[in-house]
């Protein structure tokens, strides 16, 4: 290839011839030649760069040191660490490509990659693909799927839907952003699309064709409700059960290309669609590969073969057929063919095609089986036969309804035709194989051919057609091992798609240039037009081989041979193997393909013998012949029967037909022949059209999900033009900046002066600093273009700025830091000086009073020494004193003592002497006295030995034994004591009869005398011993007893104690465990508490949930309701133009529009909505023809849906039928209880019949007043004749307006009771109620009446439940109730005969009031009377309800006797009427005034307003249109008070109540809700309108509860108001008729504000840069995004907030009710951050940390707002808790397992699939964060798999909260409303 010199201006590609030796390798290199050149610079240490590696493509590696120019090697490093040196190619010297920054790794279109290479492509689409999980990424103008073979969540209607109205560019790349560029630009540039969608077998092209296909179904809609969409994607499960197969590389690959056009009308929605069909497989039919199958439908077939409609096709398993068993693989893993065979003919079914063009084209299909199966015997070398009865060609014959013997001669015979005769010659059983095989796939062709045929028929248009989109299916380029003559179709048809690519590109890029003003030159560039002329041209491929395929003896090696001749060294794209002279080599676009030459005449051929298909022609079976009427005869009678894989044919949607002289020509067409016509045919289309492409991409052959191969990856790469893409985009200028987003990005590279107001001049003076090569970028209107490498270039710099700027901010703060350290350190250091000071000064203190306390110490040390010394001399000086002074006392005490003693000596010798005599003496005396005592204790002895012998003695002895112890233990104690000091006298004695011995001696005599005294009282002593010795052994027995009894009382004290100690240990223990148990009894009581209360809120949350459940369904059966009231309108209004435009046409209304009409309305609408289908029968034939078959069929859908809901209502009302009548059996047996009741009954029917006898008289009166004379005296006004009609008519109307009321209220009565008695198995009278159902007629009344009986039975079980149990005696309630009946008995006659004293006015309301009276006294008096008897009280309400039935029979009858005589009035006042005009006509008018008229009553005037509005009934309609229809919102909103036009209404009903006229309230209150209705159809876009009649609605809906007369709506009321509570009508029905209303117009509001702020939402709370100057714009490719920078158009959160103000403002000047904004207000937020948090999941340029910061401050400022109008309790915050987790989760640390932990318990209110998603999308905007590591990811996915919540990725921006209306009545009183003259409402009047 050539290459033309740069030049200094931009450059266009242009074109060049190819240069046959260049590679595909290197063709990429050149998109980065020139980078080289320019770029060397960038080749500095640490400079990443790319090289090859034959495993992985390309590995990166790191510079280790700076590149120099004339360097042969580079030094790098590889990632795993490994040195190398990479040696410079010394030729070219070119450099490895340099690596994109980190910055832009991952960006969703790969032209904003700054490099522009193979490397850089296949590393951003393996990160985007392994890493983040995403398969969709731009290439410029091309969209690149990698196939992920797992399904993903992406393609929801969720998804369709946040994609619909984006730019393409906005969001994240997927199908469906292309299909919406395709829809928008058709709709903008009223231009025809098509989406191209190529690649490999397996890359899911069938799959993106087909979810683009479902994007234009979802989003357009249909135009005429004909479900065209549906049809459209039903044609997929038909056209992939005949035309994919499994092959190895893929379970459904597409075996045929196909081209589906999608019409539209005007409003650009589908009208129908067509579909081309290119290079079917046909070969597959008879041939499969192994581990391959065939067609889909045959599996399906042989699945469903025991169904009974297949019995007859004779089917089996799959095995057992020759065309499904050759691949050996029947079955695929997770695919059932039944069902799959069900889907299929549904599919077929919804097309149109019938069952029984279904069954035959079964048949087909299972002959072809069948004919698989026929075997051939062969006869000789050339002939063969077919053996007899062969059951494979009976079965085939029976089904294709031919002759067996003629179809069996004709396989093994073919006709051979000369200039003058034909042969028939035998063929051998090789060539009657391959005639059998070319008859299937002929036939097979044809069946495909007419069922694409008649898909299309099902999918034409009905209307004109104003544009298309395309979609195109075919294959990519291929090459193999063995390539054939399918290989160079698809490979030709590639190369001229290629072709058509490189075209658009250039027109693309040359469109740019030329906006922008950027002067461009050419460039030259590969064009594959020398290829394509290879092929097509004139002695081209294709022509050499049909000229060989006309020649007799053609054969490939022929054929072969004429192509070396041709080409071979004249062509530099055509070559020939070196091995082989039967192949040839073509150098395509993408790479060499060498082509085997064996079988491409055959396959070109594609022939089929003729007599065989004539045998079919003939065949009975209706739709066999059909298959081969307009096909094109291909046979010549000498071409032989192809073999081997023949799978092409195109398929025309409408072939012309051929005409007559053409016949020889046509059939001479072969196959390469045709599918060049249908090829240019395709370019035409495509060239005519906008194209939009899609490249598939298989990313591993062995179907593995998330795998990427990168060889195979770089192989479809550079075969699909994706790489040719890239080169193109970096000839030129690739990328692109607007000048505000190249301001915002690079603002930190620009000084402050340098800053000036035109951003364009400021751009250009910063560029022309940095970039000195003026070159390498140019100036455009208003973007600046770059060459390829420049923004990396300009990034670098930005990054150095940035680090520099990070440096310096690091460097203050360091010092900063630094210095705040040395302050601390120095205020430490100050401290610590300061207390270490004090500390010495403190110890020198210590010091100073420590020496002075040693000198203390020290001074009295000394002292103490000294004074010790000088004391011990002291006491040794005393002791020596001592000493001596004792020695001379003791001598002087000595001297003195003996002279004392002998002083002493001679006292006592003379006082012994004086002693001794006087002892004499008394020794004497006491000798004396001893004898006379001796003789007095013997006889006293002797007593007591008397005494001791005796029995009492003995007694009293042992009567106080222990006391006598005791006693004689004392006295042993006093004698001892006695012996003792008797002892002791006698030691003294002794002592003294020895010292006194000498002394004594002269008295021994009497001494002798003394001792035998002594010896006496001794032996008395001995026997007093004796005696005490006896004591002593009964002591001694006594004491033994004693201690027994004692060690007896201790052991049972012992064991008392033992005993008591157990029992107090078990009582210890029993203590223990009733403390145990009492504290688990109190645990589990706290438990079971805590359990039940915790189980309470969760029923009552369950219970919350249920119910807004129930609100949401009720409000979206309401939504869906009046969307089908409105479809009904549209549909009247459209048949109403059929009728009166000549040309039906389409209008359709927008779908938030809705007429609301409700379903308990009114039965007119009914009656009109049952009256349509009868005006459709009888409207002509032609306009039948008009009407849709599927709208038909989704309302005879509907109606079946209807009808099974009629019957199970059917079958409840059976039951509750039975049940009445088992209660009615019960209630027979009873005797009943009817007491008073029957006499009341009675009373009552003898007044009315009285009353009507009184009417008959009055009748009669009148008839003969006016049959007795006809002067005109009689009838004039006066006369008593006249004045007795009058008072006739006067008293007939009071009467029938009494009989109105008195029908009312036993109307309402009856209701009330019906509503209230009924139970479950006592429910009605059988026969009303089968009356009741056959009335029921309408379905939408038979389920009013189900929801009715819903409610009854909550009712009555809600009453049963609350009803107490009490057994009073029966007797005495009976006698009391007997009593309370007699007395009501007197009370009635007295009140009847008061009232009939009364005037008949008084009477009136004198009655009612009475009846109604006694009517609440008798409930209450009986609800009393059976409080605690409920059966009782049951049995009186079902008496008192059959009461009501018979009144309400006889009222009935009376109210049609009333009828009838009113009718019998009106014909009299009209004869009077007759003869009044006849009289007047007479009579002058002086007589008149002379005439005495009679005096007329005059109401007076009321002196007090009764807050009533009179109107006449011909005013309604003024007053709906003045009041409703016409009111400017904003004028009553502002200055007047809110809800004025509600009041008003209300007052009008109470007027109307007054009355009593029921026909009157329901006309207003009618005419109100469809005036309401009509307002917002006609102004329901305008917010204003709905807010106003919203709040208006609901005010007059509180005004009907207020002024109901219910207890629980009057709490609040004022007396006054009390007194206006309406008093005739129970208007509950009409209050749910306009709650139904008030929640359509809710949902109306909430689709207005949607609408409003939809647009503002994600440009103010995602694009706007709130905080100016947070996050930086990243370079953006091709496909521009929104620029996030303010204009003066686009929105930014201060249009949201000042929209919500507005909002705000106008609910609040309209009065509407607090609760309500708070809940319109949480609706807002929750599609605030519903939208929001879908974009910021489907944008990855929205996931860094600088938009979480931005998303918060947003946030923030919202919640300012609702801070501000005091709505936080309004729940408006908590619906923003997602989109604030998805902030924060930008914001935190993504790293350890701590912060894993950390984010699954911050992000509990989002999905697992939503925190995912926002970490698989978490970009990097600068280079100083980081991207979260998959390791990362996988632990939260694991960590959050026990987590129970939806997989649905995106929120339901669409969800609607269900509204409720809490009461709220009103303290305005209405007699002080005032209606101004503004209101144009002076027709009215105050009552």
């Amino acid at each position: 290839m050539d290459m033309c010199s740069v030049e200094t201006e931009p450059v266009l590609p242009g074109k060049e011839t190819p240069a046959a030796s260049e590679s595909a390798e290197n063709s990429c290199c050149r998109s980065y030649g020139m980078e080289i050149e320019v770029l060397d610079y960038m080749y500095v240490k640490y400079a990443r760069v790319w090289i090859p590696d034959p495993e992985e493509v390309w590995k990166s590696a790191e510079l280790l040191k700076d590149y120099k120019p004339g360097d042969k090697v580079l030094q790098l490093r590889l990632e795993e660490g490994k040195d190398l040196e990479y040696s410079l190619d010394p030729k070219t010297k070119e450099l490895p490509p340099l690596r994109n920054p980190d910055i832009l790794v991952g960006e969703n279109d790969l032209t904003a990659l700054s490099y522009l290479h193979e490397p850089a492509v296949l590393h951003n689409l393996k990160v985007r693909f392994i890493d983040s999980k995403l398969i969709y990424t731009y290439c410029g103008i091309v969209l690149v799927a990698i196939n992920p073979y797992e399904q993903l969540p992406i393609y929801g209607e969720d998804i369709i839907n946040a994609y619909s109205g984006q730019n393409m560019g906005d969001m994240d790349p997927h199908i469906f952003a292309v299909a919406e560029e395709a829809y928008k630009q058709m709709a903008r540039d009223e231009r025809n699309q098509s989406i191209i969608v190529s690649g490999e077998s397996g890359a899911g092209k069938t799959v993106s064709a087909k979810y683009a296909m479902r994007y234009f179904a979802t989003v357009s809609g249909s135009a005429s409700e004909a479900n065209v969409e549906e049809k459209v994607l039903a044609s997929n499960p038909i056209m992939e059960s005949i035309g994919n197969a499994k092959t190895t590389r893929n379970d459904n690959s597409s075996r045929f290309g196909k081209y589906i056009e999608i019409g539209f009308d005007k409003r650009y929605r589908i009208i129908g669609a067509n579909m081309r069909t290119y290079l079917l497989e046909k070969s597959r039919v008879v041939f499969q590969a192994e581990e391959e199958r065939n067609y889909h439908i045959f599996y399906q077939l042989c699945a469903s073969a025991a169904l009974p409609e297949f019995k007859t096709l004779r089917l089996g398993n799959a095995n057992y057929f020759h065309y499904t068993k050759q691949g050996g693989s029947p079955v695929i893993d997770g695919v059932d063919d039944a069902k799959e065979m069900v889907n299929t003919r549904q599919a077929c079914t919804l097309l149109g095609i019938s069952d029984s063009y279904q069954m035959g084209i079964f048949r087909i299909l299972a002959g072809i089986l069948h004919l698989g199966n026929v075997e051939f015997a062969s006869r000789d070398s050339d002939s063969c036969t077919v053996p007899p009865k062969h059951e494979p060609l009976t079965i085939f014959c029976d089904l294709m309804g031919v002759e067996y013997e003629e179809m069996a001669h004709w396989l093994c015979h073919r006709k051979l035709a000369t200039a003058t005769e034909t042969y028939i010659k035998p063929i051998s059983k090789l060539h009657a194989i391959n005639a059998r095989d070319a008859l299937a796939k002929h036939i097979y062709a044809n069946l495909f051919n007419w069922i694409v045929d008649h898909v299309n028929k099902a999918l034409h248009a009905t209307v004109k057609q104003h544009s298309f989109i395309g979609v195109l299916d075919i294959y990519g380029f291929e090459t193999f091992e063995i390539n054939s003559f399918e290989q160079f179709c698809i490979n030709y048809a590639n190369e001229k798609l290629q072709q058509q690519f490189n075209m658009h590109v250039f027109k693309l890029e040359q469109e740019e240039y030329m906006k922008e003003q950027i002067p461009w030159t050419l460039i030259d560039f590969y064009d594959n037009q020398p290829c394509i002329n290879l092929i097509e041209a004139k002695m081209g491929v294709l022509d050499l081989l049909d000229e060989e395929c006309k020649m007799p003896k053609g054969s490939d090696d022929s054929w072969a041979q004429k192509l070396y001749n041709t080409h071979l060294n004249k062509c530099a794209l055509f070559e020939k193997p070196r091995m082989s002279n039967k192949a040839f080599i073509i150098k395509h676009f993408a790479d060499k393909v060498e082509y085997q030459c064996e079988g491409f005449l055959e396959k070109n051929k594609d022939t089929v013998y003729e007599e065989q298909i004539r045998v079919l022609k003939s065949s009975k079976f209706k739709l066999l012949p059909e298959l081969f009427q307009d096909e094109e005869k291909v046979l010549s009678p000498t071409s032989a029967a192809p073999s081997g894989r023949v799978p092409l044919t195109r398929m025309p949607v409408k072939p012309a037909k051929a005409r007559p002289g053409q016949a020889s020509k046509e059939h001479k067409k072969t196959v390469g022949h045709q599918f060049r016509n249908s090829l240019h045919l395709l370019m035409e289309t495509l060239n005519a059209t906008t194209p939009h492409y899609v490249r598939c991409i298989k990313p591993n052959d062995f179907k593995f999900p998330f795998t990427f191969d990168e060889k195979r990856a770089v192989q479809q790469l550079r075969a699909c033009g994706v790489l040719e893409t890239i080169r193109i985009s970096a000839a030129g200028f690739p990328s692109r900046w607007t000048y505000q987003e190249f301001f915002s990005r690079y603002r930190v590279l620009m000084k402050q002066r340098d800053v000036l107001g035109d951003r364009k001049q400021t751009c250009k003076n910063v560029l022309e600093k940095l970039i000195q090569d003026k070159d390498k970028y140019q100036f455009g209107k208003t973007k600046i273009f770059f060459r390829a490498g420049q923004v990396a270039y300009l990034e670098k710099i930005r990054a150095d700025k940035l680090r520099a700027a990070c440096i310096r901010i690091q460097k203050t703060i360091r010092g900063w830091l630094m210095r705040k350290k040395y302050m601390r350190m120095r205020k430490a250091a100050i401290t610590i000086q300061r207390h270490v000071r004090g500390y010495q000064a403190r110890c020198y203190a210590k010091f100073l009073r420590r020496t002075r306390a040693a000198i203390t110490i020290q001074k009295f040390q000394r002292m103490y020494v000294v004074r010790k010394r000088y004391q011990s001399m002291r006491d040794a000086t005393i002791a020596l004193q001592a000493l001596l002074r004792g020695y001379m006392v003791r001598n002087k005490y000595q001297m003195m003592l003996r002279e004392h003693k002998s002083v002493v000596i001679q006292k006592h010798v003379r006082g012994w002497l004086a002693r001794r005599r006087y002892g004499r003496t008394l020794r004497a005396i006491i000798y004396l006295q001893c004898c006379y005592r001796r003789m007095m204790a013997k006889r006293e002895l002797k007593k007591l030995k008397i005494e001791a012998r005796s029995v009492e003695r003995y007694k009293k002895l042992h009567i106080g034994l222990e006391n006598k112890i005791m006693q004689l233990q004392r006295k042993i104690d006093e004698q001892n004591k006695e012996y003792k000091s008797l002892l002791e006298k006698m030691t003294t004695l002794e002592a003294t009869y020895t010292t006194e011995t000498e002394k004594l001696r002269s008295d021994v005599e009497r001494l002798r005398l003394s001792e035998e005294e002594a010896r006496s009282a001794s032996s008395r002593v001995l026997s007093l011993q004796e005696e005490i010795a006896k004591l002593r052994t009964e002591l001694h027995h006594t004491q033994a007893e004693k201690k027994s009894i004692e060690e007896r009382a201790d052991k049972y004290k012992h064991e008392t104690e033992q005993l008591v100690s157990e029992l107090k240990e078990q009582n210890s223990l029993l203590k223990t465990e009733k403390e145990e148990l009492n504290r688990r009894i109190h645990d589990q009581a706290r438990e079971i508490t805590e359990s039940m209360e915790k189980k309470l809120v969760e029923e009552t949350k369950q219970l919350e949930l249920d119910l807004n459940d129930e609100r949401l369904r009720y409000q979206n059966l309401l939504n869906e309701f009046s969307r089908l009231e409105e479809r009904y309108d549209d549909l009247k209004d459209e048949m109403n133009l059929m009728v009166s435009i000549p040309k039906p046409g389409h209008k359709r209304t927008d779908s938030t529009h809705s007429s609301n009409e409700s379903e308990y309305t009114f039965s007119s609408e009914i009656t009109e909505a049952e009256d349509l289908p009868l005006r459709m029968e009888q409207e002509p034939s032609e306009k039948k023809a008009a009407l849709d078959m599927s709208l038909f069929l989704k309302l005879q859908k509907r109606v079946s849906e209807l009808e099974q809901e009629k019957q199970s209502l059917q079958d409840e009302l059976d039951r509750k039928e039975e049940q009445a009548l088992r209660a009615k059996a019960k209630e027979e047996e009873r005797p009943p209880i009817r007491g008073a009741e029957l006499e009341y009954e009675s009373l009552k029917r003898q007044e009315l019949e009285s009353e009507n006898k009184k009417l008959k008289n009055e009748l009669n009166e009148l008839q003969k007043a006016l049959t007795e004379t006809r002067a005109p005296e009689v009838t004039a006004p006066g006369a008593p004749a006249y004045r007795v009609l009058l008072d006739q008519l006067t008293s007939v109307s009071e009467e029938l307006e009494v009989r109105k009321e008195e029908v009312l209220i036993l109307r309402s009565q009856l209701v009330s009771q019906k509503e209230a008695i009924q139970p479950k198995h006592t429910m009605t009278d059988a026969t009303i109620l089968l009356e009741d159902v056959q009335k029921m007629k309408d379905k939408g009344e038979i389920a009013q009446a189900y929801i009715g009986l819903k409610e009854t039975n909550r009712l009555l079980e809600s009453q049963l439940q609350s009803q107490r149990k009490s057994h009073e005696n029966e007797l005495e309630s009976l006698r009391g109730e007997i009593q309370s009946l007699k007395e009501e008995n007197n009370r009635q006659q007295q009140l009847l005969a008061q009232n009939l004293q009364l005037p008949p006015e008084a009477r009136i309301e004198a009655s009612l009031q009475h009846e109604i009276t006694r009517l609440t006294n008798e409930n209450l008096f009986y609800e009393e009377l059976y409080a605690d008897d409920p059966k009782k009280y049951q049995l009186y309400r079902i008496s008192l309800y059959k009461r009501m039935i018979d009144l309400m029979e006889q009222l009935e009858k009376q109210d049609k006797t009333v009828r009838k005589l009113k009718k019998q009035l009106k014909v009299f006042a009209k004869k009077i009427g007759e003869l009044e005009v006849g009289q007047m006509e007479n009579i002058s008018p002086g007589q008149i005034i002379d005439e005495p008229i009679r005096p007329v009553n005059i109401p007076r005037k009321e002196k007090d307003f009764q807050g009533m509005l009179e109107y006449k009934k011909e005013d309604e309609q003024k007053l709906v249109k003045n009041l409703i229809l016409e009111l400017k919102p904003r004028g009553v909103a502002v200055n007047l008070i809110p809800g004025l036009p509600a009041y008003i209404l209300f007052m009008c009903v109470r007027h109307a109540d007054y009355l009593n006229d029921d026909q009157k309230v329901r006309s207003l209150l009618t005419s109100t809700i469809n005036g309401i209705k009509k307002v917002l159809k006609k102004r329901g876009d305008d917010f204003e309108t709905v807010s106003f009649w919203l709040s208006n609605t609901c005010r007059f809906l509180h005004c009907l509860k207020q002024y109901s007369g219910e207890e629980g709506f009057m709490k609040h009321n004022t007396p006054r108001q009390n007194e206006h509570c309406l008093t005739n009508f129970d208007l509950a029905e009409y209050r749910q008729v306009l709650s139904d209303l008030a929640i359509q117009i809710y949902q109306q509001l909430v689709r207005v504000l949607e609408n409003i702020l939809q647009p503002m939402i994600v440009s103010g709370m995602l694009e706007h840069e709130t905080i100016q100057g947070v996050s930086g714009v990243k370079p953006t490719g091709l496909r521009k995004r929104t620029s996030s920078i303010a204009d003066e158009g686009t929105y930014t959160l201060d249009s949201i907030i000042r929209q919500l103000n507005s909002f705000h403002s106008v609910m609040c000047q309209h009065g509407m009710d607090p609760e309500l904004i708070k809940q319109v207000v949480k609706q807002m937020f929750y599609i605030i951050g519903a939208v929001t948090l879908n974009n910021l999941l489907l944008r990855k340029d929205m996931c860094s940390w600088s938009k979480g910061m931005q998303i918060r401050y947003n946030v923030s400022q919202l919640e300012e707002w609702l801070r501000d109008k005091n709505l936080m309790n309004s729940g408006a915050k908590e619906t923003l808790e997602p989109l604030i987790q998805a902030a924060q989760l930008l914001q935190v640390k993504k790293k350890t397992d701590e912060d894993a932990e950390a984010i699954c318990s911050m992000c509990n209110a989002l999905t697992t699939a939503q925190i995912v998603k926002v970490l698989n999308l978490y970009t990097p905007v600068n280079e100083f964060e980081e991207r979260v590591l998959v390791s990362f990811i996988r632990t939260i996915q694991v960590r959050l798999r026990d987590r129970k919540d939806s997989p649905q990725l995106l929120m339901d921006a669409k969800h609607i909260f269900p509204v409720t209306f809490p009461f709220n009545p009103s303290s305005l009183a209405l007699e002080t409303i005032q209606i101004p003259a503004s209101l144009g409402l002076g027709f009215i009047s105050r009552v």
